[in-house]
């Protein structure tokens, strides 16, 4: 199973080529037209040119306002979506795995390197062996495919209804004036169904998303609270639960809490195998074995699904069953409700005065209370989190469940995939943005504890118990509950003990801030357990 390993960096703007090993025949000699036929030798890797699937960069919100040239376009304050408009600097990473255009240049990836496929299998000897510069034009249509290429299909689907059909005609319109090409033009979707195409485009897009821009991001949101942790593990912070004063801890240990949690879900994420199917209309190779009995189809459809670096699903029917995304979309639901309970939980430290929030010039936190720096940027994260999880949450209970053979239920809901991955991605942008703004305020946090000394209750009883002093737990009941403690009254019930000495001594010495036990060591140790961790 190949993972989604982030061992090689990816730009935002390009799509990865290792995951397109389309090499062209090794150029012909002047005597010869084209380069020997071998049976499924496009898709292995020698040198030579491989397929690149290069994304333009977008820098302003794809939404505009007026035509230029044959490309439509709107200013971003007429977007229907948040994403395309007021957000889009925040999520354009990923417009070139995730938009209509990339969904569009995908399926004509599919449809070019299945027809290279064929010439390669010497069983089909109606589609000649291509020549060096006939792959070349068929890889350039990939490599130069642009928003006016995008838009020309969509001008074709207006026609046909259907977006694959599309994609075919705008081919072989692009190829019907190269000689060898031209010759073979019906070759393109050769026995294909639409799902043939589309659910290889989805799984690359995902694929490249999630390698080039969401996990890059999860593990920048990882390292950052890691980094609070260890900045931070020494500093008490009065612990509570059920919102009333508990055993103190650090400041530091609750972030490393944090950053094992999401370490491990992300972790959990990239393990999910991206899968992809090629059998035909119902998943049996009907229309191919009766057009060319003599192939083995099951053979070159695995290898030309993991020619994309996905994983094969043998078992099908006109699409593929989805079962993965639902593990996916699974998966990023549970990075993204630790995250929630990260933004939650830093919501409510803002709130008790223990993190200050830099503030910035010009900003205003209240359009009518001067003094108010609110915790915009957690709020913002949750609440793009929980629309996303939302709609993660629906896509993994609907997209596995079709009837009989397939319906149509499954092609609208692919398409918002997009949305809820931008949706994740805002707000993982929006939690970077607010740790940059926190400031520990250690004189808030030393003052809760100094209030606090209810809190030695634990410790006094447990040593009491050390020790066979009768019914500790209750003794310290009657002094702490619903009573204010201080030091003193403290100090006093401690000298009253019937306890040795060195016991005392060491209850004595202790305060709030110092009983911290070991969390100050565990935040200190958090990358050494993420490692371990990933390990296992």
């Amino acid at each position: 199973m190949e993972s989604l390993s982030l061992s090689s960096s990816c730009p935002s703007a390009r799509v990865s080529t290792a995951l397109h090993h389309i090499p062209l025949i090794p150029k012909p000699s002047s005597t010869a037209a084209a380069a020997p036929r071998s049976s499924l030798s496009v898709l292995h890797s020698p040198p030579g040119r491989h397929l690149s699937c290069k994304s333009t960069p977008i820098e302003s919100s794809p939404v505009k306002e007026k035509k230029m040239g044959d490309e439509l376009v709107l200013s971003n304050v007429l977007a229907m979506s948040k994403l395309d408009g007021r957000y889009w600097s925040k999520v354009k990473d990923l417009a070139p795995f995730m938009s209509e255009y990339a969904l569009i240049k995908y399926r004509v990836l599919v449809e070019i390197k299945w027809l290279i496929l064929l010439s390669q299998l010497p069983e089909i000897t109606e589609v000649p062996c291509f020549s060096n510069e006939a792959q070349r034009f068929m890889l350039d249509l990939v490599d130069e495919f642009g928003e006016s290429d995008a838009l020309e299909v969509r001008k074709i689907e207006m026609v046909t209804n259907h977006d694959v059909k599309a994609v075919e005609y705008f081919l072989k319109q692009k190829c019907q004036s190269h000689p060898e090409i031209s010759k073979v033009l019906e070759f393109f979707h050769f026995a294909c169904t639409s799902e043939d195409i589309n659910n290889l485009a989805y799984g690359v897009m995902l694929k490249e998303s999630l390698k080039c821009v969401l996990l890059p991001v999860m593990d920048e949101l990882v390292g950052a609270i890691c980094s609070m942790a260890k900045a931070y593990a020494h500093i008490p912070m009065l612990s509570r639960t059920h919102g009333q004063p508990a055993s103190p801890t650090t400041v530091g240990k609750e972030m490393s809490i944090f950053s094992f949690r999401l370490s491990r879900a992300r972790e959990q994420l990239s393990q999910v195998e991206i899968m992809g199917k090629f059998a035909g209309a119902v998943g049996n190779y009907n229309a191919h074995m009766v057009a060319y009995p003599n192939i083995n189809w099951h053979r070159v459809a695995e290898d030309f699904v993991k020619s994309f670096g996905l994983g094969f699903n043998p078992y099908v029917t006109q699409i593929e069953p989805h079962d993965y995304m639902a593990s996916l979309f699974h998966s990023i639901d549970e990075f993204n409700t630790v995250l929630i309970d990260f933004d939650r939980d830093i919501w409510g430290y803002i709130s008790l005065g223990y993190f200050k929030q830099i503030t910035k010039p010009g900003e205003i936190g209240s359009s009518t209370m001067p003094h108010k720096v609110n915790p915009i940027d957690f709020e913002n994260s949750e609440g793009n989190l929980g629309k996303a999880n939302a709609l993660l949450n629906f896509m993994s209970s609907k997209l596995p469940v079709s009837r009989f053979q397939r319906d149509l239920t499954d092609s609208t809901v692919l398409r918002d995939i997009g949305d809820v991955l931008a949706c994740s991605l805002l707000a993982y942008r929006n939690t970077l943005q607010g740790i940059k703004k926190l400031q520990v305020n250690e004189a808030q946090l030393h003052e809760d504890l100094n209030n606090s000394w209810e809190v030695l209750a634990e410790p006094i009883q447990t040593v009491m118990r050390r020790y066979g002093v009768p019914k500790p737990y209750e003794k310290l009941k009657e002094l702490t509950r619903a009573r204010a403690v201080s030091k003193e009254s403290m100090r006093e019930f401690i000298q009253g003990l019937d306890l040795p000495e060195e016991a005392k001594s060491i209850l004595l010495e202790l305060t709030p801030s110092k009983y911290i036990g070991a969390a100050a060591e565990l935040a200190r140790n958090i990358d050494v357990a993420i490692k371990a961790s990933k390990s296992k």
